[in-house]
């Protein structure tokens, strides 16, 4: 089985949307098998985000990551970060899918909810760092 990091952005957990995107994933077959509730520091968020350093919205989402607490996850299942980058939607949630995590709660294209790894390479990278 396949793994994948998800992170329920601050955004996200400052609405109470927690419940409601995990049955999401629930729904479509995969399994929760690592999750804490944590406020990012300043140095995780930037060792997780390390490839955007330098681009000029990296301050912005360096910001906006460590304001409140997040969830990270490991989500299990058969294509996982394939399946779970669909069930997220496009990044812009004005461009997302109907029923996607990010067309449901996404509030803008910087806030927009949820973080999932894009490989299996960016998967085993990411858990190590939340977990």
């Amino acid at each position: 089985m396949e793994k994948t990091l998800v992170l329920i952005k601050p955004d996200a957990v400052e609405r109470n949307l927690i419940g409601k995107i995990i049955a999401l994933y629930e729904a479509n077959s995969l399994k929760v098998t690592k999750l804490r509730m944590v406020h990012a520091d300043v140095e995780t968020a930037t060792e997780h985000y390390k490839e955007h350093e330098g681009r000029d919205y990296f301050e912005p989402l360096i910001t906006y990551i460590t304001r409140s607490p997040l969830v990270a996850m490991v989500l299990e299942g058969e294509n996982a970060i394939q399946k779970v980058r669909e069930l997220n939607g496009k990044t812009n949630p004005a461009d997302a899918e109907t029923g996607t995590v990010r067309k449901l709660y996404g509030v803008s294209y910087r806030e927009n909810t949820v973080h999932a790894s894009d490989s299996q390479e960016s998967a085993e990278k990411e858990i190590n760092i939340w977990f």
